[in-house]
């Protein structure tokens, strides 16, 4: 894998009508702690699927820095690439890289589910995170007003990207889909959960999707799937509500799931001090375009 590979220039590229794309995701979680901890417990969901509709993964690798840890690897019941990572004892700090090539062919699309999909109550029910209040039911009541179920995912992409304008510190990963209605304000986690939300008021089934999106080099990024039929089968069709617009050539889709505590890209426990802190750096970008 050609890590210090140069990137293409992807603003100036025309990503959707492309008919192949290659990306590098390069991602770093950097852990320090003030003393040595024991009994390190880390999940990792960074990897994406070996193939998510026109997304195929042609490599991957986790590399494990500053210790010495086990990794089991594994498919958790959304299907998605988990990596549990075990270390006896961290002296100071540990480092998890992960670095991927994906290749998005455009005749492999989209991403088909079967049937059963569109009656799966994962997709239809309220998390915690996406319960609904009164003002949400509102909202979807409004929403409501026919359409088939694509015209009424877009109009529901609309309506949150007008309600919840983008800030950075308003809300955190334990901030509800009402509570970011009621502020107005948040971050896209805030506006995938409270499309999720409204999909499951309106009957809609709808899953989290975690991944990336190019030009955000900041940190992860989040959008939703609606599923809708498709002859006798079912496809998800992508939308960002924090952008308000479909989800194409400019996103790779790492995970899925019911909201953002099933996709959480790293998560853990240890023994020891509670001051640490994490630094995460990434970079993902286009390798090849065709």
């Amino acid at each position: 894998m050609t890590l210090d590979a140069k990137l293409l220039d992807h603003a100036a590229l025309d990503l959707d009508a492309a008919d192949r794309l290659t990306y590098l995701l390069d991602q770093r979680l950097h852990y320090s702690y003030d003393e040595p901890i024991t009994s390190l417990r880390q999940r990792l969901v960074v990897v994406p699927p070996p193939r998510h509709g026109n997304q195929h993964r042609r490599s991957h690798q986790v590399d494990v820095t500053g210790t010495a840890a086990r990794r089991v690897w594994r498919r958790d019941r959304h299907g998605n690439t988990v990596v549990d990572l075990h270390a006896h004892r961290v002296e100071q700090a540990v480092e998890f890289r992960v670095t991927v090539l994906v290749e998005r062919v455009r005749r492999d699309g989209p991403t088909l589910l079967p049937a059963e999909a569109l009656r799966d109550p994962r997709l239809l029910r309220a998390t915690r995170l996406t319960a609904p209040d009164d003002r949400l039911r509102d909202l979807a009541a409004d929403l409501a007003t026919g359409g088939d179920p694509v015209e009424l995912a877009e109009r529901i992409c609309r309506a949150v990207h007008a309600a919840i304008g983008y800030e950075h510190g308003v809300t955190s990963v334990a901030t509800t889909a009402a509570e970011a209605l009621a502020v107005g304000r948040g971050v896209c986690q805030d506006s995938a959960h409270v499309m999720l939300a409204l999909c499951h008021l309106v009957g809609l089934p709808a899953r989290y999707v975690s991944g990336h999106l190019l030009g955000e080099d900041g940190g992860t990024h989040c959008w939703v799937e609606v599923v809708v039929p498709a002859g006798d089968a079912a496809i998800a069709v992508p939308f960002d509500p924090c952008n308000n617009r479909r989800a194409g050539f400019g996103y790779v889709t790492v995970a899925t799931g019911r909201d953002y505590h099933d996709v959480a890209p790293t998560s853990g426990c240890y023994v020891g001090t509670p001051n640490n802190t994490l630094a995460a750096r990434h970079r993902v970008g286009v390798l090849a375009a065709a």
